[in-house]
């Protein structure tokens, strides 16, 4: 039987997925197309978001401009504060060592050879150390090295350098003062040598008094500049000198050993710095002796080089035309000097230089009186800059020193260089006197004043301290030679 309830029965499809998909295309839009894009979209949200997080952490470790240091380290200092620590460390080290020296040479004047051996072999350590900072120190003035890692690392080792020279003196500080012992029962024994130098010096005082203006007459005012004033300057530390060692005695008779120590340290940097004065007038007056009986037989070698010059095809691997100028250049520089010996006072040292100078670009070695013209002239030169660094060394600043160092280096090369050590020595003196001129000098300022303020600032000054009036310093580095606290008052 069938029954018919007049409703249509459906049509049931064999293929669901096929209806499925025909029922979603019917509706106008697939689902797959709008998952992919979805999936793109956020996978390059995801790449997006990671790039940016390693930009930003690049960023933040890189030390090139634009990004900050944070987890690179400390920043590296500018070039030109490691520059300013060098040269205070020559400076510092210099200082050092010279009075080291000065102290030194007291306490040899007492003791045995043995007892002061082993502080004379720190003196001369610290003197290898610092002469190998300062060749460091010209080579880099020279601009070697070029680049700017390489010129750091440079500085860094100059400072080592006076580290260690510093250090040997340290470690020798308390042995030297337990020699010397001035604060106790030594007191007496080094008064009387100190005091017998001292007279020595003044009786050396008075019979240089008159010789700069000796020289300024025979020789013409120039070949005394380089002395001018020493005398009174050796006066004004006498005297300054007299009165401390008078408060030395005071001081030991009155039971203070302390007291007295200071006051006898202050009179001995007096004589010290005395007797340079004394000894670079007396150098430049036997110089100056030497190069005048130099002169002639250095000419008579000079007109020799001249002569095999022009026999000679080529020299020193010139052209024959350039070789020909030179030796008339060189001619010239002869006639002048000639003429000089003749019209009236002249500077032999300074005729000495002209000649060498002149007739070095063709020398050909012949004429062995040329080098020990150019060698005596040089030693001088040395000799009067090393005075006046000395003596001045409160105002005198790293170049002056360096370019010192690099004309003793010079002079004990084998063989030496007699003419670049010259001209390195007296730009060391040129470059000195600027820094006093600048600086001021306050020893000047004080002279003649050797009691009360003005004396204890010039006490100071003479044992190396700053104008101020700060301790006294003496034998030993850095960390030990400003040990006495006390300025002697």
């Amino acid at each position: 039987m069938t029954i018919n309830s007049g409703a249509p029965v459906p049509v049931t499809c064999a293929n669901p997925g096929a209806a499925s998909a025909a029922g979603a295309e019917q509706g106008g839009t697939s689902a797959a197309d709008l998952v992919l894009p979805l999936v793109a979209v956020g996978a390059a949200v995801v790449f997006a978001g990671y790039g940016y997080v390693r930009r930003t952490r690049r960023a933040r470790t890189r030390t090139t401009p634009g990004g900050t240091a944070v987890l690179a380290g400390p920043a590296v200092p500018p070039l030109s504060e490691a520059d300013e620590r060098a040269r205070a460390s020559l400076v510092e080290a210099d200082d050092c060592v010279r009075t080291s020296r000065e102290e030194l040479g007291f306490a040899e004047a007492r003791f045995e050879a043995a007892a002061v051996e082993p502080f004379a072999r720190a003196v001369r350590d610290a003197e290898s150390e610092l002469a190998a900072a300062f060749r460091m120190r010209q080579q880099y003035d020279d601009g070697v090295p070029e680049d700017e890692a390489s010129r750091r690392h440079a500085l860094a080792g100059i400072v080592g350098r006076c580290q260690e020279a510093g250090r040997r003196l340290d470690a020798e500080a308390t042995g030297f003062d337990r020699l010397r012992a001035l604060e106790g029962d030594g007191l007496d024994g080094a008064l009387e040598p100190a005091e017998a130098r001292f007279r020595e010096l003044a009786g050396r005082t008075g019979a240089v008094d008159a010789i700069p203006a000796g020289l300024g007459e025979r020789y013409g005012p120039a070949a005394a500049g380089t002395v001018t004033g020493y005398v009174e300057q050796a006066k004004d530390r006498l005297v300054f000198a007299t009165t401390r060692f008078n408060q030395a005695r005071q001081r030991a008779d009155m039971g203070d050993g302390e007291g007295a120590a200071r006051h006898l340290r202050a009179a001995e940097g007096a004589t010290a710095q005395a007797a340079v004065f004394v000894t670079c007038v007396e150098r430049l007056a036997a110089d100056l002796t030497a190069a005048a009986a130099l002169v002639p037989a250095a000419l008579t070698g000079a007109e020799a080089e001249l002569a095999a010059a022009a026999r000679a095809t080529s020299a020193r691997g010139l052209p024959v035309g350039e070789l020909h100028a030179r030796a008339a250049h060189a001619d010239v520089v002869l006639a002048a000097v000639r003429e000089e010996l003749t019209a009236g006072p002249y500077d032999p040292l300074d005729a000495l230089r002209r000649i060498t100078r002149a007739i070095a670009p063709v020398a050909v070695g012949r004429a062995g009186v040329l080098s020990a013209a150019a060698l005596l002239a040089a030693r001088s030169a040395l000799a009067a800059a090393d005075g006046f660094v000395t003596t001045h060394r409160g105002a005198v600043g790293s170049k002056a020193r360096t370019r010192l160092a690099e004309a003793e280096r010079l002079l004990t090369m084998e063989p030496p260089d007699a003419l670049a050590a010259d001209a390195r020595a007296r730009q060391a003196h040129d470059v000195a006197e600027q820094d006093v001129r600048v600086r001021g000098n306050p020893i000047a300022d004080a002279a003649g004043h050797a009691t009360g303020a003005a004396g204890a600032v010039l006490g100071g000054i003479l044992r190396g301290t700053a104008p101020d009036g700060g301790s006294p310093v003496s034998y030993g580095g850095p960390h030990t030679r400003a040990r006495r606290a006390k300025q002697p008052g």
